[in-house]
């Protein structure tokens, strides 16, 4: 039996309407400072890492700080290129219970200040088995507090072949790597956003 186009329209209105409608997954804050110690809003706690842990000599200090009347997580330090070093990492845990699913997010925002340098933002997975490897995405540190949104499509796989699998992410790391610098950035809110 044939249908008449108003009719087939009607029909089609109706589907729409009555399908349920798929609404955008709020961010999931990790850390907004809120705590004002070294602890993030997810459960987890900051940690330090240098080069030393392979023989460098770069010195770094996360501290929780209050930068321009916004609370934050602050890395300061300078890196060094001195016995085959090169970094300064904020690391952080992305789920207290050991991986994050972060499938229904596009990337990271993150709200940030810096001293105008080139910053990174490194992800771990259930893939990087070894402590060398990363996903990475760089960003610039301006001097004024800025929001950052990097797609999980930028991070860019460091020492590994597996393209990046946001259903098992690991750890997070703000990190000044690869040059001598003196580091300086602070991160006052981070989230994955829809």
């Amino acid at each position: 039996m044939a249908v008449n186009m108003p009719a087939r329209c009607f029909i089609l209105a109706a589907a729409f309407w009555s399908a349920p409608l798929m609404a955008a997954a709020p961010p999931l804050i990790l850390d907004d400072r809120s705590s004002g110690t070294l602890c993030a809003s997810n459960g987890t706690c900051w940690q330090a890492i240098t080069d030393t842990v392979m023989g460098g000599v770069s010195d770094g200090r996360i501290a929780a700080a209050l930068v321009e009347g916004r609370p934050c997580l602050r890395l300061t330090g300078r890196v060094s290129l001195e016995n085959n070093g090169g970094f300064v990492q904020a690391s952080l845990d992305l789920d207290k219970s050991g991986l994050l699913d972060a499938r229904g997010y596009a990337g990271i925002e993150i709200e940030v200040f810096g001293n105008d340098e080139s910053y990174n933002l490194h992800l771990r997975s259930a893939d990087t088995r070894i402590v060398w490897q990363s996903y990475r995405a760089g960003f610039q540190a301006l001097p004024h507090w800025q929001t950052l949104r990097l797609p999980f499509s930028s991070f860019q796989p460091y020492r590994i072949d597996k393209p990046l699998d946001p259903s098992k992410l690991r750890r997070l790391g703000l990190v000044a790597i690869g040059r001598e610098m003196r580091a300086d950035v602070c991160v006052a809110r981070l989230s994955l956003y829809p």
